[in-house]
């Protein structure tokens, strides 16, 4: 069955594009320009996936995506914009996105993360206890970690780096975002915060040769998770 994926983009030229590619690639894809008949479109087209620009005619993506969230809570969103301040990273995520990704982008960046998040809410689908990742299965809700019969408790915080990392699975993740996100701000203090947690999280994982947490130097992380 064809993933169907709902894009929202008012760029003419650059929607033309995009949707050509999708389709190119075997996707269902729905293209419309006017973020007022998102909800229209949605309820008819049942998507898998919205790729959701930022800056539209009539409504904005951000208000659009918390419409979409309380109405859909499943529905699996990626954010386009050209804006590239943290704040409006994490005003992305607040406003009910999965992923985010800047303008320009490549055709390939969008359909990597566009697999790589079907691919993880596919996993969430069989209920929010429970997440497969490699040899172990991670459980947000009672924050646990088990394998062949082990099972670590996580921190609050370890439990929410670790949802972080599996939300950007294979992709990089800026050190910042993770900072702004988790503790609210990336002051020094913080920042040597997340090493320790970084650190606890390897050590959890380490038994597994498919799974690593890689540092991306002046950038931030990358959870490889090996099929």
């Amino acid at each position: 069955m064809q993933t169907k994926i709902l894009y929202v983009e008012d760029e003419i030229f650059l929607g033309k594009i995009v949707a050509e590619s999708l389709e190119s690639r075997g996707y269902n894809v729905n293209w419309i320009q006017d973020g007022a008949k998102v909800q229209l479109s949605l309820d008819k087209f049942l998507p898998d996936i919205c790729i959701l620009d930022v800056m539209l005619p009539n409504v904005n993506g951000f208000d659009i995506g918390v419409q979409l969230r309380k109405a859909h809570p499943k529905l699996a969103i990626i954010f386009l914009t050209a804006k590239d301040q943290t704040e409006d990273v994490l005003k992305g995520f607040t406003s009910g996105g999965n992923d985010y990704i800047r303008k320009p982008f490549s055709i390939e960046e969008l359909i990597v993360r566009v697999e790589n998040l079907l691919s993880v809410m596919k996993k969430n689908s069989t209920g929010n206890e429970s997440i497969r990742v490699g040899e172990f299965v991670f459980s947000p809700l009672s924050m646990e970690l088990t394998s062949n019969g082990t099972t670590i408790r996580l921190s609050h915080r370890e439990s929410e780096l670790m949802k972080v990392l599996l939300r950007f699975q294979n992709l990089p993740v800026e050190r910042k975002q993770i900072l702004k996100e988790i503790w609210g701000d990336d002051s020094f203090f913080n920042s040597r915060n997340l090493d320790v947690y970084i650190t606890r999280l390897r050590k959890y994982l380490r038994d597994d040769p498919t799974l690593e947490i890689i540092t991306l130097k002046g950038v931030g992380y990358q959870f490889m998770v090996k099929n």
